[in-house]
Order: structure tokens, then sequence, then C-alpha cells
């Protein structure tokens, strides 16, 4: 017995140290936050990581091996706030742009403009030097007082290009039909699934959404340079800038230099000696430097909601707005006397008709209590829209992606796929007619009543969306008819039919949100929610349950590569609801 009970606590001791051991290593992963910053300082911005609405860390990146699988990047919010915070920072004499390419969308990069020319606005200075400049990391770079480019650098200046990829001819050769229901003439999220090219409806509304777009970029470059946009457009037109000197020429850059020149400018502007040492600052470690900004005492909250990724039914995390946790955030926030306005900021190309029209109930639910804004990011289409339209007001970028009001259902007929070259069949007995009818792969055709049901469900869901939209603008549904089938605007075009209500950032939403709620400038304070997880909650997450699923998928992207993105495809098509409100929002501008 005795031995017994020797084993037994020496078991327990073991267990004790080795959570013990564990939990002091986690502690030693999480950085210092405490960091102060050195006088005369520089912010030091490369953004060379994506920019999502907030940031998602990986609490693993300092490790070698992918134990977790997710998005991760610096967010805009936090982003937008440290440079505010840099501007009243007594310490900090400028900003230096050190950029190559942007991994995020037009309107984001506006979001950020917008920020760094109010930045300027207190004397202080900005510098941008490339090596090569990408046409976003020079939308960046124009709001410079001086723009430095390598001498044997480049830089892309001749317009913006946008792609689609079509998987036709993969299906074909794997046997696999697409079975599509749609209403709009414009609703071209299936294509790439029915063609191998866009349509002639396709090319004609993408078209025009990126001339509208690049029209706006040239006369933002052109005022922030004090140059002509009309001879910007056609330098782009013509490619003139070929190389570094032609970039000179068209006074489109203020000098070429090599970085150690550039340097030397910097210690110049900062009247220090050339041996001295600049104090850089990333924008990692201003992060983590104290915010002395005056802030609003006020017990009065403005809450802004973060909706980012694919529409789906569910809970949802940063990368995938899922319904349950967006309708229980409004939920959350109609109740909360403190909160007197309401915010939804969207940045999603659409997804489930279903999970788009719950979280819209839960919108016409709330802004019945309080004042609810949209405010569109990069995109605000289909899905993304139809929960926009439930809002008191939206306010969207003049390069936000909007509308796609529009309405598709897709099935996969892999049956030709299993049993010619596979060798893989089925049978079944069932109850019912359609037992199976709203599965996204099928083994079978479809019979002509099951696609005449289909179509019409399919009609039932576009005609309510178009009764709602015109409900939430205000305008008959004849007349947003003729603006919807699911074409896609720019956030420029969509101002001028009526789709949204005012051209502005997050700062105008917030602005017009507290003007709804009759508070005055200083008697707010602004909450993001969902609230996101802590460090250890990140942690233990991974090793959670969830991390024999997560290794895999990990280690699975780093060996599939680019060939990565079609598993996800296939993923994808296996997980998605039959009807979907989604515009083709796999598409790259560059």
């Amino acid at each position: 017995m005795l031995q017994f009970l020797k084993f037994t606590l020496a078991t327990i001791v073991g267990i004790f140290l080795f959570f013990l051991i564990g939990f002091l290593s986690l502690t030693l992963l999480i950085p210092d936050d405490s960091v102060s910053i050195d006088d005369n300082s520089v912010l030091h911005l490369t953004l060379n990581q994506p920019i999502l609405e907030r940031s998602v860390d990986n609490p693993f990146s300092e490790l070698e091996i992918p134990i977790s699988d997710g998005v991760y990047g610096i967010g805009l919010i936090e982003l937008k706030e440290n440079i505010l915070k840099a501007k009243e920072d007594k310490k900090i004499k400028g900003i230096f742009l050190e950029l190559s390419s942007i991994m995020t969308g037009f309107a984001v990069m506006e979001e950020l403009r917008d920020v760094l020319l109010d930045f300027k606005k207190s004397g202080k200075f900005i510098y941008a030097y490339s090596e090569a400049y990408s046409e976003g990391a020079y939308y960046l770079a124009s709001t410079a007082d001086q723009i430095y480019l390598n001498p044997a650098g480049g830089m892309e200046f001749n317009g913006l290009s946008l792609e689609i990829q079509f998987f036709r001819k993969a299906l074909d050769k794997l046997s696999v039909k697409p079975i599509v229901f749609r209403v709009g003439d414009f609703k071209s999220a299936v294509e790439p699934y029915t063609l191998d090219k866009m349509s002639e409806e396709n090319r004609t509304q993408l078209n025009e959404l990126i001339n509208s777009m690049y029209d706006h970029y040239l006369s933002q470059v052109a005022k922030a340079r004090k140059l002509n946009a009309k001879q910007l457009e056609q330098i782009s037109d013509e490619m003139r800038i070929r190389e570094p000197k032609n970039a000179l020429e068209y006074k489109l850059v203020d000098k070429l230099a090599y970085y150690p020149e550039v340097e030397s400018e910097l210690k110049k502007k900062l009247k220090l000696k050339e041996k001295s040492k600049i104090n850089f600052f990333g924008i990692e470690e201003y992060l983590k430097t104290e915010d002395k900004r005056s802030k609003s005492t006020s017990s009065n909250r403005i809450a802004v909601i973060v909706a980012s990724g694919v529409i789906q039914s569910g809970n949802g995390d940063d990368a995938v707005i899922g319904s349950e946790t967006i309708a229980r955030e409004l939920r959350k926030a109609r109740k909360d006397d403190k909160i007197k306005a309401i915010v939804l900021r969207i940045n999603s190309p659409g997804g489930s008709a279903l999970a788009s029209d719950v979280m819209w109930k839960e919108i016409q639910l709330t802004k019945k209590e309080k004042p609810v804004i949209a405010s569109m990011s990069d995109y605000a289409a289909s899905g993304g829209y139809y929960m926009a339209m439930g809002c008191n007001k939206i306010v969207a970028q003049p390069n936000t992606i909007t509308g796609s009001i529009g309405v598709f259902g897709i099935f996969f007929n892999v049956q030709d796929l299993f049993s010619d070259k596979l060798g893989i069949t089925s049978d079944r007995v069932s109850t019912g007619k359609f037992p199976e009818i709203r599965s996204a792969l099928l083994d079978r055709e479809l019979s002509d009543e099951e696609k005449e049901m289909l179509q019409s469900s399919t009609n039932k869901i576009y005609e309510d969306f178009t009764a709602k939209a015109a409900q939430g603008r205000k305008m008959s549904q004849d007349a947003i008819k003729k603006i919807a089938s699911g074409r896609v605007w720019s956030g420029a075009q969509a101002k001028a039919n009526g789709l949204i209500d005012e051209i502005g950032s997050l700062e105008d939403a917030i602005l017009l949100a507290a003007k709804e709620a009759k508070l005055k400038e200083d008697d707010y304070r602004v909450r993001y929610y969902p609230t996101q997880k802590s460090f250890y909650d990140k942690v233990f997450e991974a090793f959670s349950v969830k991390t024999d699923k997560n290794i895999p998928q990990a280690y699975l992207k780093q060996e599939l590569g680019p060939l990565y993105n079609y598993y996800l495809l296939l993923e994808k098509i296996k997980k998605t609801d039959y009807l979907q409100m989604q515009m083709p929002f796999q598409i790259v501008i560059h």
C-alpha cells in the first residue's frame, strides 16, 4: 500500500511539474510588452505581411514547425491607430515607408493613404523607398514628401489587371459536371466552373469596375504628386515607365538612390551625424509602446463589429463570417445600454444565402433600438451587401467592390469520376423522391422535376434579396433589379446608383454612427467586437483536440505549395451550401 501511494504521489508530482514547465516555456514565448521609445525616432513601415481588418498573431511564429494553420497578419485598425499615435508622439519625427508590394486590396490601401496624409498635417515627414514599386505599393508611397527608387530597380505603372482562374477544363478531365441554377446575367461566381473564359456580361462589368478603380487611383496619385491625371493616364497606357530613370523623368519619384544614400538623406533630415544610427521602430515594436493620447472617459460606447471573410452558418473566426457569431454580437450590443450605436465593418465577397439572411434579420431588430451603420472594406458584395443593405446608412471607399445582388446554386455530378475513373459505384434505398437533393456532390443526374424545383428556389431567394434591398435603400424593387442581376460595382459607382450613402473610411462611419446617436465628438469610446482570443487561448486551442487536424493541414500547405489552392477548392466544394450569395471572389487585381 505504501509503495502504491509512493508511485501515485510521484505521478501527481510529475504531472504537476510537466504542466508547470510547459506553462513557463509558453510564457517565455510571449514577447515583452514593455517597450520604450527613444527621442528623434522614425516609424519604419515595411508592410511585408497580409493586412487584415484586425491583427491576428501566430503564437508559434518563432517556431520552425507549422503547429497551427491559419491566416495571420497586421490589422488595418491597429496600423491606423498607431500612425495616429505617432502623429502626436513627440519622439517620432517621421515615417519611413519601405515598400515593394502590398498584400491587401485597394480599399484598405485607401484607408492607409488617408491616415498617412493626415499624419503629414502634423508637419512631420514621410519618406518612401523601394527597390521595385508595385502599383499598390506606389499608391501608398505617393503620400510621401520624398520618394526614392533604387537606380537598378523597377516600377509598375502600366494599369491594373484583373485575373480570374477557370476550372472548367480541369473538371472536364476529372469527368465532373457542374449543374448550375442562377438569377442574374452578371452573376458570374459560377463561371469558373462552367466556362474557360469570361462571359461577355462578366467582361463588361469587370472592365467598367477596374476602370472606375484606376481612374480614382490616377486622380489620387496626381493630387499627391501635383501632376495632371490625364497625363498620368497616358504615361500608364503607353507604359512609359520602363526604367527607373523614366520614373524620375515623369516626376513619379524624387530621386534615384541606393538604400545607404536614402539613409544619409534621413540622417540629414533628423540632423544626425553620418556615423550615427537612426532610431527605427517597426510597427510590431511601436504597437507595444504606450499610447499617451488623451481619451474620452465617457461610459457611452460605439461598438464596431468586425465581419471579415466568406459567410457561413454557425460560428466564425478571424477569416470566416459565422452567422451565429455576428448575430450573437449584435444581440449583445443591442441589449447593452452603454452601447449607443453600432458600426458593422464588412469585408466579404458573400457566401451562404441562409447565413446572410440570419444576420440581416438581427440587423433589422437591432436598428429599431439604436443606429447601425455599415462600413465597407475591400469587399462587401452579394451576401456582404445583404448584410449592409439592412443598416441605417452605408459607407464605402471609392474602390470598394460591392453590389453583386444575385443568387446561384451549384451542384457537382461526380458519377463519371467515381465510376469510370475510380471504379466506385453506389446504390441506395430512401424515403421520398428527393432525399439527397441538397447535397453539393451528386453521383447521378438531376431529374427535370428536381431542376425545376431548384431553379424556383433560386428565383424566390432573388426576389426576396431584391425586395429587401429595395426596402433598405428606399427604392422600388424594379429600380433595384436594374442595378442588380449579380453585377459588381465599385464604391464610386455604387454611390452614383444609390447602393451606398457615403464615400468614406471606417472612421467616417464611426462619426456618422455618433451623429445618428446624437453623441458629441468626445462623449463616446470605440470598442471592437468580437473579442479576440488571448495568447493563452490560441496556445491551448492549438494543443487541443483540433491539433490532430491542424498539424496535417499546415504540413499539407507546406508540401503542396501552389497546388494547395486547388485542394482548398475541393474542400470548399464539399462544404458549400448549394444556394449562395457570392461574387466571383477568386479574382486578383494587380
